[in-house]
Formats: structure tokens, sequence, C-alpha cells
């Protein structure tokens, strides 16, 4: 009896540390060999919602598979924790990804991370440049001498608002405030007029944007075509913002997109990782549930763009519904 009440109490503190720094999904079971970790973005973006959904949905394929989900700065911080075998399914934006195969140290990958491997193209990420109405912010070159949040360091917004800044001739000594925050922290320091404008890549109807657009005054900014293609990297592309997005928003905004991705890393194991992908595409209503963004996984696009080699067990999945010969 006093061997149960301390296994009870174990468990019950390990699952209260597990809520600080993520959420704990995990069957009971101690018997369970294979731990599944992934690593999202913040609460208030579209990574946390979906991994929590993508846990559930391991859970009822594995049973026996123990799972979390943890909140983190995003695509690079996750890139490196898979490096590291500290998670199995990690969110990052195509930039991002790309740089950490090739090992780019400005990105914060000094060496190329080797033990990356892909699952799945997901969803497109849109870059939203708001600003409040009372900043005088319409455009890019606007942002001069104005309160900016770039993102959290390193983060795959702060990558996206980097490369599209420079691009355009604009510096962070430009601007006569620079934040480097998530997007809650972001949106309430705009809110407070702590702040005039943020940079931030996302999935459609984010719920930090859509709070801030129903309490406060602000404008979608457009990121034109020509703004774009300066940056001269294919994986950034031209899209829409459509009408009606956010409160205030009664007309399309052009913007800037860049897919993101599931990567898992070499040392999972490829029945744990066919498991994962099988789950995910024979479940998207439940991801579509979690968030709207997820309309837009489908298979057909799984494989695109792509920028390193698929993991076996992923491979394995793609075969078997005739994606991959």
């Amino acid at each position: 009896m006093a061997r149960s009440l301390r296994l009870s109490a174990l468990r019950t503190l390990a699952f209260g540390l597990a809520g600080v720094a993520g959420l704990s999904l995990a069957p009971s079971s101690a018997s369970a060999e294979q731990f599944i970790n992934v690593v999202t973005g913040g609460t208030s973006g579209v990574y946390y919602p979906l991994g929590v959904a993508l846990t559930k949905l391991y859970i009822d394929a594995m049973p026996q598979v123990r799972t979390s989900v943890q909140a983190t700065k995003a695509s690079a911080e996750n890139l490196n924790l898979l490096q590291k075998g500290r998670a199995e399914l990690a969110f990052t934006l195509g930039d991002a990804l790309s740089d950490a195969w090739k090992g780019n140290a400005e990105a914060g990958f000094p060496k190329k991370l080797d033990r990356l491997r892909g699952l799945a193209a997901i969803y497109s990420n849109y870059v939203h440049f708001v600003a409040r109405a009372d900043s005088g912010i319409k455009t890019l070159a606007d942002l001069k001498g104005k309160r900016v949040s770039v993102g959290a360091p390193k983060s795959g917004t702060e990558l996206n608002a980097r490369a599209l800044l420079t691009a355009n001739g604009l510096k962070y000594s430009d601007f006569s405030k620079t934040e480097y925050l998530p997007y809650a922290e972001s949106a309430q320091l705009i809110q407070n007029n702590q702040l005039d404008a943020t940079l931030l890549s996302s999935g459609l109807g984010v719920a930090t944007i859509r709070e801030l657009a129903a309490s406060t005054a602000v404008v979608i900014v457009p990121i034109t075509p020509e703004q774009i293609a300066k940056i001269n990297q294919p994986v950034y592309q031209n899209g829409i913002i459509p009408a009606g997005t956010y409160h205030g928003q009664d007309a399309d905004v052009q913007t800037m997109t860049i897919g993101n991705y599931l990567v898992t890393h070499s040392k999972v194991p490829a029945e744990v990782v066919y498991k994962m992908t099988k789950a995910m595409y024979t479940h998207l209503d439940s991801l579509v549930a979690a968030h709207s963004a997820a309309k837009a996984i489908d298979p057909a696009k799984a494989l695109r763009g792509m920028p390193l080699p698929l993991h076996p067990g992923a491979e394995k999945y793609y075969k078997e519904v005739g994606l991959v010969k």
C-alpha cells in the first residue's frame, strides 16, 4: 500500500511538472518504452493546438506510447531539440528547416543538423504585418522610427522578418524600439500602445490577431510581390489574407507565405513514424477541429519542397498510399 501511494504521488508530481513546460497526455502505463515529445511554438499560435491534437491521435494509434506536447520558441529551437534527441516530432518553417539541414550559423545552426528527417509538408504560414491603425504605418518603409516586434529570437517569425526587411533595405536599428517577442506578448504591447507594429508568421485566422483586432483598431499592412521577389529565395511565395479573416479587414491583403513542415529524427523507430504519419492523415478532421489552418493539410502535397530526406517510416506510408514509388 505504501509503495502504491509513493508511485501515485510520483505520477502526480510528474504530471504537474509536465504542465509547466507543456501538456502531458501520457497513458499511465509504466511499461511504455517509446516516448513522443512534440515540440511546437507559443501556446497562442497554431503549432501548439495542432501538437496537442496530434498527441491525442498517437495515443489512440499506439496505446503503449507516452506522449507530451511542449511549448517552445518554435522553428530553430525545435530543430535543435530534435538533433539532440530531446524531441521526436517538431513543427518548423521551411526556411529554418533548409538552414538547419545546410548548417547556417546566422540562423542559429552552427553545424548541419544531420539527424533530421522529414515527415510531411503541412500548411503555409502567412506573414501578418499588423500595425495600430493610428500609427500611420501603411508600408514596410513606414516602419522606420517605429516601435516594432519581430518575433521571438531565432523563431520562424523572426527569420521571416529578418529576410523580408533586409531584402527591402531595413535594419532593426532603423526602429525606435525593437522587441523580440512571441505572438501574445507582441499583441498585448500593441493593445497597450507600447508597440506600433509586429510581423507575425502563422496560419490564417490565428487567435492572437483575431483577439487583438476585436479589441484594438489595427490594420493588416500589405507585403507586395515586388518586396517578396527581392528576397530571392524560392521558399517565400506570394499569398493573400482573404477579406474578413480579421475584424475590420474589409479587403484582401497581399502578403508573403512560407511552408510549414513536420520533422522527426533518424533514431525514432520506422514503425512509430509510420503510425504517426498514418494517424495524422486518417484523422485530419481532428486537426481541423483543433485549428482551421489544418484544412490545408493534404497528403498529395506532403512532399512539396521537402529540403531533406524522408524518414523511412513516413516513406513507408507514402508508398502505401501511392505517393512514393
